[in-house]
């Protein structure tokens, strides 16, 4: 049972390293998955891209500031 739990664990750390990363780019999913619903595909495309950056580029700053 203790295997199985392992490999688990560790397939769970293949997708979700970084919980905040993952919450984050969750939600600006689903933001951009609400404006689509609601306007249409070309911007929710813009804000997906956007947000997804966004997210991405605070999470190697705050990596680097860890770092130092």
């Amino acid at each position: 049972m203790r295997i199985i739990r392992a490999i688990l664990g560790e397939v769970w750390g293949l997708f979700v390293d970084d919980g905040r990363l993952a919450l984050a780019l969750l939600l600006c999913c689903v933001a951009a998955g609400v404006l689509a619903a609601a306007t249409g595909a070309a911007l929710a495309g813009a804000v997906l891209l956007a947000g997804c950056l966004g997210v991405l580029l605070g999470n190697v700053v705050m990596a680097a500031r860890r770092r130092r």
